[in-house]
């Protein structure tokens, strides 16, 4: 079953397809390090307090803060 999410509900070790970034300038910066509608994050860490979160997608690590993860819907797969 996939459900529609907030990339910040997703656990440590899950996969979600990105579907959209709700916020344009967040949406430009994830763009310059390839994350794209259509791709595949997966989470790799969350820190203690829940912030930041470590993703990766197509190979490429970063991290973003809560605040930024709770503006882009994903699809828990």
């Amino acid at each position: 079953m996939k459900l529609n999410l907030k990339l910040s509900n997703i656990s440590r070790g899950k996969s979600a397809i990105l579907n959209k970034i709700e916020d344009a300038e967040l949406s430009l910066q994830l763009l310059y390090m390839g994350c794209l509608p259509g791709e595949t994050i997966q989470v790799e860490r969350i820190a203690a307090l829940g912030d930041p979160i470590m993703i990766s997608v197509e190979g490429n690590f970063f991290s973003l803060r809560r605040k930024d993860a709770d503006k882009m819907d994903v699809t828990a797969i």
